[in-house]
């Protein structure tokens, strides 16, 4: 009986996308939708179901692949389901206004059609993301060190960071298009100034609780201050640096997107607001749905590098 369960289980992500595939053939589409050129959505379900009953024949020889379907299948089985009810309220009954909510095949038409465009976007906000991370996690972590390590910069730094901080990246944006020569500069200036705030905080604050037994036995044993701060500081707040870096990511992408809906000429941001405009909804579905892979490659490497350095903390912050 076990085993006829693990089986089912096993099955599930099969089964989910033949009810997909089953509901997508048998109801036809409303004529109030715009017909697609090509069937892609069909297409994309037969290659779903044939990767998943490949992956249910495998899980009968490799022991991973069994338990990870034994565990998820019931999981993307839903997913399946999910994707069948949305794909009968929108494109086969149109029950929601047609206009704001096409159909799979033209939202998939989008990335057939558009990929020179949408690869030219993701390049363009990958930059921008990459470089607005880079100088706001360094000024971040250069002013939470400062902050932290010295009394005297807490003093008289800290009020005016309590002031400025706690302001919105995106409320700048008036200022800084004024200020910066250029969108680019704009733009990179903005992720930044989102990363930067959550990078101190959490830098100064790691620093601060740090044990002072550790800089008392440093002192002791004659260390010096850089050694203090590198050797001592830093890597007791390892944990709380990485954990302000991720809130700054997760600022940045909204920064990002903001940022790239004044002036960009390109970007994932610039590609939604163009097809809003346009009032082509399908365009702005593909977007979202970039901005979701795009989002969750970025963090799902961040926890990679964070299990690599922080190997002790494996497990304890999950994603």
């Amino acid at each position: 009986m076990q085993n006829l369960k693990n089986v089912l289980y096993r099955a599930f992500p099969a089964l989910g996308v033949l009810f997909a595939l089953l509901v997508q053939t048998i109801f036809p589409d409303s004529p109030l939708h715009p017909t697609a050129g090509r069937h892609y959505y069909n297409f994309l379900l037969y290659i779903l179901l044939s990767v998943t009953v490949a992956f249910f024949a495998l899980s009968f020889c490799i022991a991973k692949i069994r338990e990870a379907l034994v565990e998820k299948g019931a999981f993307f089985f839903g997913a399946g389901v999910l994707l069948a009810l949305l794909n009968l309220v929108t494109a086969k009954l149109a029950l929601l206004p047609v206009i704001f909510f096409p159909t799979f095949d033209n939202i998939l038409a989008v990335f057939v059609e558009q990929t020179g465009l949408l690869l030219k976007c993701i390049g363009f906000s990958f930059r921008l993301l990459i470089l607005g991370v880079i100088w706001g996690t360094i000024a971040g972590f250069i002013t939470g060190v400062c902050l932290g390590f010295s009394k005297k910069v807490y003093y008289w730094i800290n009020p005016y960071i309590k002031l400025i901080g706690p302001i919105p990246a995106t409320a700048w944006i008036p200022l800084v298009l004024t200020t910066f020569p250029t969108p680019l500069g704009a733009s990179i200036f903005i992720i930044a100034l989102s990363v930067w705030f959550p990078v101190q905080l959490m830098t100064s604050s790691g620093i601060q609780n740090t044990s002072k037994v550790y800089f008392e036995v440093g002192r002791t044993l004659g260390a010096g201050t850089f050694f203090q701060i590198f050797k001592i500081a830093v890597p007791a707040a390892l944990p709380n640096i990485f954990q302000g870096v991720f809130n700054g990511i997760c600022a940045a992408f909204i920064a990002l997107m903001t940022a790239e809906m004044f002036g960009a000429k390109y970007g994932i941001g610039w590609y939604i607001s163009y097809q809003k405009a346009m009032m082509l909804y399908s365009g702005v579905y593909a977007g979202l749905l970039m901005i979701a892979v795009f989002c969750t490659v970025i963090i799902t490497a961040l926890f990679k590098i964070r299990q690599r350095v922080l190997g002790w903390q494996k497990g304890l912050i999950k994603w």
